[in-house]
């Protein structure tokens, strides 16, 4: 990197609390002193600050006190990207949350159909997630089993589901990865196979594999079935990854409905490790914005 590239990125925490001085009062440290829970932003979320290179928005989310990253499109990103992106982790102490480990079926039946040409195409991809895994040092990727199959019972669909990733599990247990299913709302994603947390629960519990576990979206179940505590109390054991977003909107904690402070709270109590996603919006754009997101996250962090 240039050294005039470098000074600038290195002094951007500075320049954002220079350009909000009441953002934290007179207590400047905590813009930058570590979260207590692993939030893991995404890239685009502090653009307007960092600028268009991830690696230096990467430089601005760790001066900001993140130790966690997550990113979806990371599986397209071109090999040499990505090999940097895992060293900047690596250098840095953060830990890398999901990427999607393969292509979605939005529209049409997927794992559901029992289709032995889908499932073989979903396996390829779930190896070659397996590299994408190792350079950038992740340990969870995320797995939508696809549409419904309005030709088939549930009951039989939840057969091909269980049986897709049972072979996937078998891919990933020997690399320590884990597949994490992320039910999706109705509203948002209709017609999609997976939806709820007892669901999710259930056909975790069937595969019974340490490389299948639960991607709670707290936003989504909170459409989707409301009753978060309770549900996430429930389904404790089967939770891998918590994603996060308020609604409506899917903006940061406090821009909705969602008691954030009361759910991270519980979750930090039940001795949670893992990595909590920021898988949303800004609701306001540019610096601004951003600054926002920072305060909501510092404001609720336990």
């Amino acid at each position: 990197m240039k050294r005039r590239s470098f000074i600038r990125n290195t002094g951007l925490a500075a320049v954002a609390i220079a350009a909000s001085p009441t953002l934290y009062g007179k207590d400047t440290t905590s813009f930058t002193k570590p979260f207590a829970l692993n939030f893991a932003p995404h890239l685009g979320m502090f653009r307007a600050h960092a600028g268009a290179d991830p690696l230096d928005e990467l430089r601005f989310m760790a001066d900001s006190g993140f130790h966690a990253f997550e990113d979806n499109e990371m599986a397209q990103r071109p090999v040499a990207l990505q090999e940097q992106i895992g060293q900047f982790l690596e250098d840095r102490g953060m830990n890398m949350g999901v990427f999607v480990a393969h292509t979605i079926a939005w529209s049409q039946p997927n794992l559901a159909s029992g289709d032995p040409g889908l499932r073989r195409a979903f396996l390829d991809e779930i190896k070659a997630s397996v590299e994408v895994a190792k350079r950038v040092g992740a340990r969870w990727m995320t797995v939508v089993p696809g549409h419904v199959d309005l030709k088939q019972s549930m009951a039989f669909q939840t057969a091909h589901v269980v049986e897709a990733l049972r072979a996937a599990a078998e891919i990933l247990e020997p690399h320590k990865l884990t597949m994490v299913l992320e039910p999706l709302n109705f509203r948002d994603h209709p017609g999609q196979f997976l939806s709820e947390s007892p669901q999710a629960y259930e056909i975790c519990k069937a595969v019974n594999s340490p490389a299948c576990k639960i991607l709670f979206d707290i936003y989504h179940q909170q459409i989707q079935e409301g009753n978060l505590i309770p549900n996430i109390e429930t389904c404790w054991d089967e939770i891998g990854y918590f994603q996060i977003g308020d609604n409506p909107g899917r903006k940061e904690p406090g821009t909705g409905e969602i008691n954030y402070a009361n759910v991270f709270r519980f979750i930090q109590k039940q001795g949670y490790s893992g990595i909590l996603g920021m898988e949303h919006g800004n609701s306001i754009g540019g610096k601004e914005g951003e600054l926002a997101v920072l305060k909501a996250y510092r404001s609720v962090d336990p």
